[in-house]
């Protein structure tokens, strides 16, 4: 059975089963273990991580009266508040400027079409972030206007269907992944900035936060930034310096706006205080900050990495979500939400029939009711002809009943059964 507990109640002989927060958080390499070396809980409570999953049936319990959650009453909560998102405002943060009149480049697209051009961005994209963090650890200034165009063209796609290049820009090899996160996390900051109804000019510039954000890695050691094993005290630090390194490197650049400056310097702030590099409280960190620490930690987590592989995208939405308060700006983080989904793209997915699918497009109007390609049948256990379903089209019965763990099922051509596209499609 599991709990989850303050750290402040871990002892020596639980089981901690899981962190309440990315891995990026903490030098742990593992989170499954019996918590048996004084030094190892030591380290724990010296970390950002303020709760932690035990299991109980295979270490020792919390004391009687210690407060903890089980699993069903967090899942309970979380499906609550999911079922209310539909019905929640828009939250909406500064009055929206004029519509731009329509142009050929932001005509609304289909998922197939646009896909294919956000292909093309994606490779120019990874070719231009490349050449930035190469000039930046040559010690060369960053010209962060060159990106201008970079950052217009990826706005424009994720107005055409903000699915396909946020969904497609996810898909990164390991050796990618500090480039191709800067885009994901740009096309993230873009499609946020419209949920919330920022203008234009705030838009343009939360994406130019999102693709700088991290440009401070470029001064990590690779052999740190990726090391694919536990990472010691010490490299945890450096790695951690990442946020005032990036911030250094664009103050010494040109024309840098001073809110892209803040997003790169706070984005691994926390509403409770706890983030780095200056523990600021909620009410002391910015809206361009907020924004990109929920667009950063989201990624990441649905990325594989050296040392771990990417979280089902649904499932990274409800640990998320079950970090929310503590993490997040609440209602930004539902914004976020409805601006990619409760299911998003490439969510493995169990319907009422028995039959598995992937997501492959949000609904209009409706958070629980995207497309899914189903290809699989329980009841049968075995795969059958793909077959996309619109749980929002007049008829259908069928509902999403579960999420699958995708390192369960191991299928090997599920981003090809989304997307189309065979391989590493950029």
């Amino acid at each position: 059975m599991l709990k989850r507990i303050d750290v402040k109640h871990l002892t020596l002989g639980m089981y901690l089963h899981e962190f309440c927060g990315s891995w990026m958080e903490h030098p742990f390499w593992r989170t499954r273990f019996v918590l048996d070396d004084p030094h190892d809980l030591e380290r724990i409570h010296a970390t950002a991580i303020r709760e932690v999953w035990i299991d109980i049936s295979r270490g020792k319990d919390v004391a009687a009266g210690t407060a903890a959650l089980t699993r069903e009453e967090v899942d309970a909560r979380i499906d609550t508040d999911f079922s209310r998102l539909e019905d929640l405002p828009p939250l909406v943060v500064a009055p929206p400027e004029p519509p731009a009149l329509p142009s050929y480049g932001r005509i609304p697209a289909s998922m197939k079409d646009e896909l294919g051009r956000a292909v093309s961005i994606c490779r120019q994209a990874k070719d231009a972030m490349v050449s930035m963090f190469s000039e930046a650890r040559m010690g060369k200034a960053v010209n962060a206007q060159s990106a201008n165009l970079l950052v217009e063209e990826i706005s424009n796609s994720v107005l055409r269907n903000p699915g396909a290049l946020i969904s497609l820009a996810r898909l990164k090899t390991i050796d990618d992944y500090t480039y191709m996160h800067s885009v994901a996390v740009c096309a993230l900051m873009v499609a946020l900035a419209r949920q919330i109804g920022l203008g234009e000019a705030h838009t343009r510039t939360a994406g130019m936060a999102g693709l700088l954000h991290d440009l401070g890695k470029a001064n990590i050691p690779l052999a740190v930034l990726n090391k694919p094993g536990k990472l010691t005290d010490s490299e945890f630090a450096v790695v951690r310096s990442h946020p005032m390194e990036g911030y250094l490197l664009l103050k010494e650049g040109s024309n840098v706006e001073a809110a892209v400056l803040d997003a790169c310097l706070h984005h691994h702030e926390k509403m409770d205080g706890t983030g780095y590099p200056d523990k600021l409280p909620g009410d002391k960190i910015s809206l361009i900050a907020k924004m990109a620490a929920i667009c950063d930690v989201y990624d990441a987590i649905t990325s594989d990495r050296p040392y771990k592989r990417g979280w089902d995208p649904s499932e990274s939405i409800r640990r998320m979500a079950e970090w929310s308060s503590d993490h997040f700006d609440p209602r930004l983080f539902q914004a976020f939400v409805k601006s990619i989904g409760i299911y998003p793209v490439g969510s493995l997915v169990r319907l009422s029939s028995g039959r598995i699918g992937v997501v492959t497009e949000q609904a209009p109007k409706s958070l629980v009711t995207p497309r899914v390609k189903v290809f699989f049948s329980t009841k049968s256990d075995m795969r059958i002809p793909p077959e996309v379903v619109d749980l929002a089209a007049s008829g259908c019965h069928e509902k999403i009943v579960a999420r699958e763990d995708p390192e369960r099922w191991r299928f090997p051509d599920l981003n090809e059964l989304w997307s189309g596209m065979p391989g590493q499609p950029w």
